[in-house]
């Protein structure tokens, strides 16, 4: 606040694991600014998290940053335009979400700050003078680089960028999610629960190489009965789906696409009404081909058949009342991002209408670096935490690896 205040420019990191309370750090901070008349712009790398933001905004939409960014990237703001003055005029960039981010897009907002406010090549100061403070954690999963190695990944972080030799960093500790269900009989069982969270994220547990480890999962948290594994997150759902506080304060997270589409034919099976199908386009388009002659043996048969991360498959079955998840950002002012959860209460021939029911707008063959962490920290008690784990012949097992690249942990 003294930096802001005086308006001497800085770079900070706001570090601290799930729970601990930097959302409410970003709300207290632009409260307080924007009661003094300041201009504060706060942005998520993700729309989801964005909307848990005052005033919420995807980082890439409010900077007009490149996809993808490079390392000699800029956003796309030109001087004298309207974003280029309110860019002037911001006191503080609150940037929730850091580390899902690659570093060029950091980089390319520090060249275009330094460009909006003037600054020659040899008077440059850090994002042109202002003041920026990124959040985040790195325990939780880092910039997804497509068929990247454990190196390309860590070369994007931010903290691998030319700017980390400038930040301030500021930790959160206490996990405040779990301690505001603190009573005078589970005070302990909440500590070492925490304890074992922050163990997982930093790869203390197990052993293992190259930033995998085998960790044992402890007994009281393991499904072992496979018989109706889905009754222990959503039990009695056949009778509860359309009830929307028992939905939004459970969720389900898996490791695979594949596991994915299981649980979804599950629940749709139990859940009663008519079905009716939606089919993607099963052809190519071939307005913009140079030639046709490569695309002749391409069948609808393989095009239907085709998985691929971010985008839905072939045919998608739905019915009344069904609860689903978006997996893009469609509009993200109205709140319709991906990951946003919602509800289907009309289908007809072209269109699907639906509600939100959480948020603001009511509202390779392992885990990959952090997920592990992610899914285990999402909940707000140790008996909330429920782990189904089993070989492919359907044998229990309570072992599981945990991705931790340590090396992104080190100079926090």
């Amino acid at each position: 606040m003294n930096v802001v205040n005086r308006q001497a420019g800085g770079m900070f990191f706001m570090y601290g694991y799930g729970g601990t309370g930097k959302t409410f750090m970003w709300k207290t901070l632009t409260s307080a600014l924007r009661s003094k008349g300041d201009i504060i712009l706060t942005v998520a790398s993700s729309g989801i998290a964005s909307l848990l933001l005052p005033n919420d905004k995807i980082a890439h939409l409010k900077f007009a940053i490149p996809v993808p960014a490079l390392d000699n990237s800029t956003c796309n703001i030109d001087q004298g335009t309207e974003q280029a003055k309110l860019l002037k005029a911001t006191k503080l960039i609150i940037w929730d979400e850091a580390p899902m981010a690659h570093k060029y897009c950091f980089e390319a907002l520090d060249k275009t700050l330094n460009d909006i406010m003037c600054m020659s090549n040899f008077d440059c100061v850090l994002f042109g003078g202002k003041v920026v403070v990124f959040g985040g954690d790195f325990r939780q999963i880092l910039s997804i680089i497509p068929r990247g190695s454990r190196s390309s990944i860590l070369y994007a972080t931010i903290n691998a960028s030319y700017l980390c030799d400038y930040c301030t960093v500021l930790k959160l500790t206490k996990n405040m999610c779990l301690h505001s269900n603190l009573t005078i009989t589970n005070t302990q069982e909440i500590k070492s629960f925490s304890q074992w969270l922050t163990d997982v994220g930093d790869g203390k547990l197990g052993k293992g190489d190259d930033g995998l480890y085998d960790i044992e999962i402890p007994s009281e948290l393991l499904i072992t009965n496979f018989t109706d594994p889905m009754n222990h997150t959503y039990p009695d759902i056949q009778h509860k789906y359309k009830d929307e506080e028992f939905l939004k304060s459970r969720a389900n997270l898996a490791s695979t696409n594949e596991v994915v589409d299981q649980i979804n034919d599950y629940i749709l099976n139990i859940i009663p009404g008519e079905e009716k199908e939606y089919f993607n386009y099963d052809s190519i388009d071939m307005r913009d081909a140079a030639t046709s002659e490569c695309y002749e043996a391409v069948t609808s048969e393989f095009l239907q058949s085709l998985k691929t991360s971010g985008i839905s498959n072939h045919k998608i079955s739905l019915k009344i009342d069904t609860p689903i998840m978006l997996i893009r950002n469609l509009d993200q002012a109205k709140g319709l991002c991906n990951g946003t959860r919602i509800i289907v209460y009309r289908m007809t021939n072209h269109v699907i209408e639906a509600w939100i029911i959480l948020g603001q707008k009511h509202r390779k063959f392992v885990f990959i670096h952090g997920q592990l962490y992610v899914a285990f920290s999402r909940v707000q008690s140790k008996s909330g935490l429920k782990i189904l784990i089993h070989d492919k012949g359907g044998k229990p097992l309570n072992i599981t690896t945990d991705v931790v690249f340590n090396e992104v942990l080190q100079n926090l």
